[in-house]
């Protein structure tokens, strides 16, 4: 294994995606077929299709939509394939999919596992007071629960909101996963158990509670407390803000933080 290319699928969206699918063909590792999320809810198919093109080729491209259907399963195990490879795919791949990879499934989740599994995980490692980071892991059936590969953390900083701790992680997921592939394209294929006592995980709804949202306006706070959640609601949407309201009217905040005698 360690003296060939691994035959893969490749699950992936976002830019995440394809910066990952750029370090595999740079590695000389090209996917057997592509696994993109449906036309309404793709944001990089486009260019992770064109990636793995070029003079007469034509990726193949199973949506979705498709994924679990007899016919997608019975292509996927003709492939033969070694892995599959998701990064940010936003659909849950069941157990029938995932026995088709002779090694397992690889996930890049944005998040130091075993916290913060799930969803917004910036958003929690600021509100909870986890560490942040980046792993590499096989997926099971349960949400980021698999044996670790590889991952590092990321320590948030003081002026970091929710939305610059993504942008950090974001490279950060890019560089484990090269270490971890390259671990892997060595034949180091063991992973390494997750802590599980200390696991921690969120739903995507469970940033919409308005618990986590809304400020009282006649509550008592303390500053740290508030400035905590203020960063980590802090984020590219409005709609995953905090809010206070006055009279019929909702008002959202957001927050930035400059060092004293930054530019």
């Amino acid at each position: 294994m360690a003296d060939q290319a691994p035959k893969f699928l490749f699950a992936g969206d976002r830019d995440v995606a394809v910066d990952v699918l750029v370090a595999l063909l740079e590695s000389g590792d090209r996917p057997a077929a592509l696994l993109l999320p449906d036309e309404d809810r793709a944001s990089h198919d486009d260019a992770l299709v064109e990636l793995c093109g070029g003079p007469g080729i034509s990726p193949m491209v199973i949506r979705a939509r498709h994924l679990h259907q007899p016919a997608s399963l019975e292509f996927l195990r003709t492939l033969e394939l070694d892995y599959i490879v998701s990064v940010h795919f936003p659909h849950i791949i069941k157990a029938p999919v995932l026995a088709t990879a002779k090694h397992g499934a690889l996930n890049l989740h944005p998040a130091y596992l075993p916290f913060n599994r799930g969803w917004h995980t910036p958003t929690w490692a600021i509100l909870d007071g986890t560490p942040a980071g980046a792993t590499l892991h096989y997926m099971s059936e349960s949400l980021d629960a698999g044996d670790v590969v590889y991952q590092e953390q990321l320590p948030a900083s003081p002026d970091d909101t929710a939305h610059t701790l993504y942008q950090k992680l974001k490279s950060l997921e890019v560089r484990v996963f090269r270490e971890g592939w390259q671990r892997i394209r060595k034949g180091r294929r063991e992973g390494t158990p997750q802590a599980g006592e200390v696991a921690t995980t969120h739903r995507r709804r469970d940033l919409f509670d308005p618990a986590v949202q809304r400020i009282d306006l006649d509550g008592v706070f303390r500053a740290a407390d508030l400035l905590r959640r203020l960063r980590a609601l802090t984020t590219s949407r409005l709609d995953e803000a905090a809010y206070f309201e006055s009279g019929d009217r909702r008002y959202r905040v957001q927050i930035t933080i400059t060092p004293d005698g930054a530019a």
